[in-house]
Order: C-alpha cells, then structure tokens, then sequence
C-alpha cells in the first residue's frame, strides 16, 4: 500500500480501538516498521497493542460460552459481551482457551491485510527491551521487536501530531541495527539480528499476529 493509504489504515483502526467495543481493554496502539522509517509504499503495515487485563471476570459467562461453543475463557481472558456478539471472530490457543491476541486480530484485519499485529500487556518500549534481551540470551533473534515505533494513541488519547508526522515521512529513525545497538547490542548480534527479521519479514504473507506476556 502507499504511504497514504497506510497512514488512512492506521486512523481507522484508531477509530475502531476509541469507539468499539474490542475484546479486552486497550491502552496503547503503536505503529514501528516501515511505515516508521517514512517508505513509500509501504510492504507492511506493523501495530503494537498494549491490552489490560480483564478485571473480576465474569466465570459465569465463561461456563456458558463453554457449554455452547467449546471454547474457554470467555469472560476471562476475552470480554464476554464481545464474544457474545461476535462468536465467529472468537479465536483460540492449541489448548483451548480464548486468544486475546488471535481474536483482536479477527475484529481488527482482514485475512488477506498486509497487517502485523504485535500484543502484549507490556507497554511497546517495555517489551522492546524484554524482547531484545531474551533474544540475545538465547541466539534467538527472530524474536527481537524492531524498537523504532511510534505511538499512536495512549489511554483514550489520540495524537494527531503523529499521524501527520507519519503521513509526511518527517520522523527520522536510526538503522536497525543502529537502534539496536543503542539498546546494547553488540555490533555483530545487531547486523546479524537485522538480517534475521529482514529474512522473517520476506517470508511473511497476509496478516500475521503475535502475542506475548511480559
């Protein structure tokens, strides 16, 4: 997609997180990526979002759920009144259980975007540096989060200066391999590292989601 049309999907999908119901609360919606580094077009578009958690609970809309569609968690893991309006978009994880992070991506992108969603309960620079560090302790650099992001909307507030700033390309951001290096990479795990997520990135088709605890 063009930069614009880039720019335009991340306003709507604001404009879904602020007025819609989601399936678990949102705090934070950040892009990173290229759409970030100011490229035109725009191969695919990254989203961070930063879920709460479901306070209390309702264990009775869970046993329910669970009765008639099999899947649980419903009320926990994900909002029931969600669920319960949109049980076709109600993903699971291989034991079952409600994904918050498989069922934003059903009510937030298309099968065939060219949209990565990244979720955790960790703020996007928090779970940049969890990332990073636990990526260099294990060789595990597929798992780094490219840190050059750009928050977009934090606690119900929207800002607009940034969605210009993006919509301009005026943002200047480092290399990756310079960011990470920034974030304590030593200089040959950073271009290795980099080379990882650009050869993960090739392989990636339509819309891809990952979810992650911190």
């Amino acid at each position: 997609m063009d930069r614009e049309q880039a720019v335009a999907r991340l306003e709507t999908l604001v404009d879904r997180v602020e007025r819609e119901t989601m399936p678990v609360p949102v705090r934070e919606v950040w892009a990173f990526g290229d759409v970030a580094l100011g490229l035109d077009p725009v191969e695919r578009l990254d989203v961070y979002i930063t879920k709460d958690v479901i306070m209390g609970g309702d264990t009775e809309a869970a046993a329910d759920f669970a009765a008639e569609y099999g899947v649980k968690g419903v009320g926990t893991s994900v909002r029931a009144e969600w669920a319960e309006a949109h049980p076709d978009r109600v993903r699971t994880s291989d034991n079952g259980y409600a994904a918050p992070e498989k069922c934003l991506a059903a009510e937030l992108v298309a099968a065939d975007e060219p949209i990565h969603l990244e979720v955790c309960n960790a703020s996007f620079e928090d779970n940049v540096r969890q990332r990073l560090k636990g990526a260099l302790a294990r060789d595990a650099y597929e798992e780094v989060l490219d840190p050059r992001g750009v928050c977009l909307w934090v606690d119900g507030t929207r800002d607009a200066e940034a969605f210009d700033r993006l919509r301009e390309a005026s943002l200047a951001m480092p290399t990756l391999p310079a960011a990470l290096g920034m974030l304590g990479a030593d200089e040959d795990v950073a271009n290795e590292a980099a080379d990882v997520l650009k050869r993960q990135r090739t392989e990636q088709e339509g819309s891809s989601v990952r979810g992650d605890m911190v």
